[in-house]
């Protein structure tokens, strides 16, 4: 009896202590595991929590996510009575109805909704899809998509003619604008603007349109950025003048006043010359506008929103009363709208020498003269429209599925309108909302989004050191899961150590993110920031004949006079497909007096087309002069028995890498590269 019975107890106890010794060096290692990828912070060990969201395809974080609206842009119907909205997430235009306080038309358009513009009648409205390269035609009367309009690549903010004959849509991704004609529907011209167009204005009495842009034209290196306003002579549909706004980019829309007289634009103002400690003194990235005075010889001004130990970061959209009294700016990363007196600014430009105007641009302490009052809003302000009898100023407020309305007499919050969004916040909403939000940066100087804005990059380097050594290229943020590790130097193995102490730590919050808050930070990265589709691509994503003869120069093994290329100098062995990275730390040459370093981490090549300047440090403005200025000597690939024509080709082909998961390998033979 007792040796049965200490059998039963060795059966039963010896699992259970297994299962209990497995279970603490299994908890202890995932202690470890957790405090390794996060840079050394503690973590709890928490498997799901990281990696049910890594896969940028995983069915469980998509079943996990709920499907929000997203506001983004707004436009009140000439008649007062209804309120259009582009619903980013949902890809539809939404249909308010004012007076009965209901949504009553959401109509399926293209991908990612991007702005709107409705003919002076108020039957038509016209939406650009930022991601379908087309311009969604609805009649406003029957709530129905009539007609689709082919345009460039990357679709953003558009606007009608006076006269209702035109219409004018940015390209951004291809750098150029768009001209309709609405009675055939059909484009006519397509004019080169700048780099990323992104806002557009119509002047009152028709004759200008101005277009902004998000990034910098192409500078010297290490200089400063600039950044254009191109007018548009809408009599003749072409540029006539180019403003150079200086020390400034993303300058996201941009209105002019009823009179005509001014052009309001957003605007940040990034010190990435200065070595990034200065963070903590602040006035390390400023935020404000842009001012121009339309008449001949007028000035072009730049004046800053912020404060003193208080910053408004991402300025986003401007709106003008229509009595030309007021223009109100959405700041989405801090959650405010700023109110601003438009004398106050003529007077500021009219008093001013333009000497005094240059010292203005960095001068905290102007804001108090023209900024007349803070509205704190919802999470993540966007797009504005003011109501034509200029009562009520509606705020598109994205994360939390609303639309504000303020007074604009009062400058009160009067009613907020249920889009009919999902009640409950889902790890990856709450991670976007702490990714578009500069509540844990210094003095609240800029949120994620600022340098990576939708995802992306800023096309700026900075000194993140503080020592003026090792310069960094800002790198995209899309498409990130299966890439590690990362920054140029590949020193973070994981976007928790990114993203979490290592960030915070040495470059730019007053505090860590918690373990839940970058558990929602890394999930809303992996789930929401993909690549746009590559517009370089055929549509079924196969490759033209010149991008062809390029990607078998990218995979050759031979060079044109019969060498064998070493496997390492080959193009496809640190860049093959489909993240088109070997995720492993290179010397190809690019060390530079200001690095320390000699080997970098390879970047992925998905949608590189996008991201100019390259290198680690931004020094090559395009992608021909990595090899023709700073590779002569074949360090990075064997290029320099190819001719111009190949050359041409192979870039052909970098240009049309897309996302990762549109990949597809080519069957096509070209005999002097087999």
């Amino acid at each position: 009896m007792k040796n049965r019975l200490g059998r039963k107890i060795l059966l039963i106890g010896i699992p259970l202590l297994s299962i209990g010794v497995i279970f603490y060096a299994g908890h202890k290692w995932g202690l470890q595991h957790a405090k390794y990828m996060t840079g050394g912070a503690p973590h709890p060990a928490n498997c799901f929590s990281c990696h049910a969201y890594l896969d940028q395809d995983s069915k469980l974080a998509g079943f996990l996510d709920k499907q929000y609206i997203s506001p983004f842009k707004l436009k009140v119907t000439p008649d007062g009575k209804d309120l259009l909205i582009t619903a980013h997430e949902r890809n539809q235009l939404m249909i308010y109805d004012i007076a009965d306080r209901r949504v009553k038309a959401s109509i399926p358009v293209g991908i990612w909704p991007h702005s709107i513009a409705v003919n002076n009648p108020g039957t038509r409205a016209y939406i650009s899809n930022h991601w379908s390269q087309n311009v969604s035609v609805i009649d406003l009367a029957s709530q129905n998509v009539i007609s689709t309009i082919e345009v460039g690549s990357g679709p953003s903010d558009l606007v009608i003619d006076k006269e209702g004959d035109f219409l004018y849509v940015n390209n951004s991704f291809d750098g150029n604008l768009s001209i309709i004609d609405l009675e055939d529907e059909k484009e006519i011209r397509r004019i080169p603007t700048g780099n990323f167009p992104i806002g557009i204005d119509i002047s009152p009495d028709g004759e200008k349109v101005y277009v902004t842009h998000r990034r910098s034209i192409t500078v010297p290196f290490r200089e400063t950025p600039v950044t254009e306003v191109a007018v548009i002579d809408t009599r003749y549909k072409r540029i006539t003048d180019r403003k150079e706004i200086h020390s400034a980019h993303i300058m996201e829309n941009i209105s002019f006043t009823p009179s005509g007289d001014l052009a309001i634009f957003t605007l940040i103002r990034p010190k990435n010359l200065v070595p990034s400690t200065q963070i903590e003194k602040g006035w390390m990235i400023t935020e404000g506008i842009g001012i121009i005075e339309t008449g001949e010889n007028g000035k072009v001004a730049q004046l800053l929103l912020d404060e003193p130990n208080r910053y408004f970061a991402d300025p986003y959209d401007v709106v003008i009363s229509p009595d030309g009294k007021k223009a109100f700016v959405s700041h989405a990363g801090v959650d405010y709208i700023s109110v601003l007196d438009i004398d106050a600014l003529r007077s500021i430009i009219s008093e001013s020498t333009e000497e005094q105007l240059s010292l203005y641009a960095n001068h905290l302490g102007m804001s108090s003269r023209f900024v007349v009052d803070r509205i704190e809003t919802g999470p993540n302000p966007k797009g504005l429209a003011v109501s034509p009898d200029g009562s009520s100023l509606y705020i598109a407020e994205r994360y939390a599925d609303q639309v504000s309305v303020l007074d604009v007499e009062s400058l009160k919050i009067q009613d907020r309108l249920d889009l009919g969004g999902p009640d409950r916040t889902t790890l990856v909403r709450e991670g976007g909302r702490l990714f578009f939000n500069a509540g844990r940066t210094f003095q609240n100087q800029y949120s994620c989004s600022t340098c990576h804005p939708d995802g992306s990059e800023d096309g700026l380097t900075y000194d993140l050191t503080g020592t003026g050594r090792d310069l960094e290229n800002t790198i995209t943020l899309r498409e990130l899961s299966n890439t590690s590790p990362f920054k140029w130097n590949g020193k973070n193995v994981s976007v928790y150590m990114q993203c979490g102490m290592r960030f915070s730590k040495f470059v730019t919050r007053t505090e860590s993110f918690s373990p839940d808050e970058l558990n929602a930070v890394v999930a809303f990265m992996f789930q929401k920031l993909e690549n746009p589709p590559n517009m370089q691509q055929l549509p079924d994503g196969m490759l033209t004949e010149a991008q062809e003869r390029g990607r078998f120069i990218f995979e050759r093994t031979i060079t044109n006079d019969g060498r064998e290329i070493p496997e390492k100098d080959r193009c496809i062995t640190c860049h093959p497909p489909p993240y088109f990275t070997d995720r492993s730390l290179t010397n190809v040459g690019s060390s530079f007096e200001t690095d320390k370093e000699e080997f970098f981490d390879t970047p992925k090549l998905n949608n590189i087309i996008e991201t100019a300047p390259y290198l680690h440090d931004g020094r090559a403005k395009t992608l021909e002069e990595i090899w023709t200025v700073y590779a002569e000597e074949d360090t990075h690939g064997y290029i320099n028995d190819l001719t111009k024509q190949e050359l041409n080709d192979l870039i052909e082909y970098l240009k049309s890498i897309g996302p990762a998961h549109t990949y597809k390998e080519s069957t096509t033979k070209y005999a002097q590269y087999e």
